[in-house]
């Protein structure tokens, strides 16, 4: 009888391990499938402040695609120094929503608007952007009331403004006085691109050297463009407190394309 129970347990250990190596296979081959997806194709990620708002806003979910600029070792998960330059490149388009790694670290994930291509020269007088010595055209908007993130509401200017491909987005303006709102003209080099954020007295970007800022972004930089708000949740949503998923949600940004 001991002799027949042994054997049931001797029989069944192939078993039991083919079982465990199925399950070991199926989730190898999804987390392959998953990173394939994102080095080429989509990588989510959460917008964490408020630089680009009124256009991202923090909470929002946006889906950023990988292949609409090609590729470059900053396509991969931390970005290991595989190659140089890029693969397939394309040339971004004025105006686009960009996420690129921050020029000082090579790590950092920031998100902007593109402003100025190589060889472009840019300005900041009084609040006003001039691309090649011509202003960018901005209607004023009706001013809106804001979080000012102290505790305290405050109101801002909007903008829309039009680039010269046509373009039309909304910046926020507190005022013509600000620290970056009157620059130097700033020549872009080549294999490098200028970034500024929509909000426009509230953003660390192109204006600011790469030791405070962004400075020029190098194209090798360049993560891919933002496409769309998948979802979008108020500060207080948290992953730990389900009831936060509903109460904080904000439906009416969810599936949101971005220009």
């Amino acid at each position: 009888m001991t002799d027949d129970v042994q054997s049931a347990k001797e029989a069944d250990e192939p078993g039991a391990i083919n079982e465990l190596v199925e399950i070991v296979k199926t989730v190898a081959y999804a987390l392959l499938i998953a990173l394939v997806l994102r080095v080429l194709f989509f990588q989510p990620f959460t917008i964490p402040s408020a630089s680009m708002e009124p256009t991202l806003l923090e909470g929002d979910y946006i889906i950023v695609s990988k292949y609409s600029y090609g590729y470059s070792r900053n396509s991969i998960p931390f970005s290991p120094p595989l190659f140089e330059g890029r693969l397939f490149d394309k040339t971004p388009e004025r105006g686009d929503i960009i996420v690129f790694k921050l020029p000082r670290d090579g790590h950092t994930d920031y998100i902007k608007r593109l402003i100025g291509l190589p060889g472009d020269r840019i300005q900041v007088t009084g609040g006003v952007l001039s691309i090649n010595g011509k202003a960018v055209p901005r209607k004023p908007m009706t001013p809106v009331m804001i979080d000012s993130g102290w505790g305290f509401t405050r109101s801002v200017q909007r903008f829309q403004e039009t680039f010269p491909n046509g373009k039309t987005f909304t910046t926020y303006d507190f005022g013509p006085d600000g620290d970056v709102d009157n620059t130097g003209v700033y020549v872009v080099p080549e294999g490098h691109y200028f970034f500024m954020g929509d909000n426009r007295d509230n953003s660390l970007d192109s204006r600011l050297p790469s030791e405070i800022g962004v400075g020029y972004v190098p194209a090798e930089n360049l993560v891919g463009k933002a496409q769309i708000i998948m979802l979008s949740w108020n500060k207080g949503a948290s992953l730990f407190k389900p009831w936060t998923w509903f109460l904080d949600a904000r439906p009416g940004r969810f599936f949101h394309s971005l220009k």
